[in-house]
């Protein structure tokens, strides 16, 4: 395990949502939102309408360059995140998570703890300096985000999807080299 639960958690979560702003747009409807909500169990207020989900989707591309941004612009990005937000910390356990961080009350809106939730988590990833575990997707056709749990540091797709192709387009590329040779 590179970083905490929830702090995984976390990055899962934001990438997910900031991947689903990629054709086709996986959080067009409510129903986009339910498969989020399923994927990533938020506590707290929910409110399941046009107005939250709209929020979720406004908050896409602030994700993205938060995630992207080079360490210090990370750090002053979670800087503002933390600074514009109505902070009441408090630790909190529930389903299979053990003790951990809220930085917002649970009645906030969800677009403003998903927004917290993530720089909470990007302060392990700028304190440990591991921003290099996030990063556009290697398929030269996909602008997805690929986050880089691994030990070995050897994910650089954002999905199996991605990665076969690639994989399919390489043994091509070798198979058609030998047969020229």
């Amino acid at each position: 395990m590179i970083f905490t639960d929830d702090t995984e958690e976390g990055l899962r979560a934001a990438v997910w949502l900031v991947n689903s702003a990629e054709d086709p747009d996986t959080l067009a409807d409510l129903a986009g939102e339910r498969a989020f909500l399923e994927e990533f169990p938020y506590t707290g207020r929910l409110d399941r309408d046009e107005t939250e989900l709209a929020s979720l989707r406004d908050l896409r591309p602030h994700l993205r360059a938060m995630l992207l941004a080079p360490r210090d612009e990370m750090a002053a990005h979670v800087n503002d995140a933390l600074a514009g937000a109505h902070l009441s910390p408090h630790l909190v356990r529930h389903g299979d998570m053990d003790w951990h961080l809220h930085a917002v009350a649970d009645e906030r809106p969800l677009s403003e703890r998903v927004l917290i939730e993530t720089a909470m988590a990007l302060i392990d990833v700028i304190r440990t300096d591991e921003g290099s575990r996030i990063s556009v997707c290697a398929d030269d056709t996909c602008e997805a985000l690929a986050l880089d749990l691994s030990r070995n540091r050897s994910k650089r797709y954002c999905s199996t999807v991605c990665a076969n192709r690639n994989a399919v387009a390489a043994y091509r590329a070798r198979r058609a080299g030998a047969e020229e040779a």
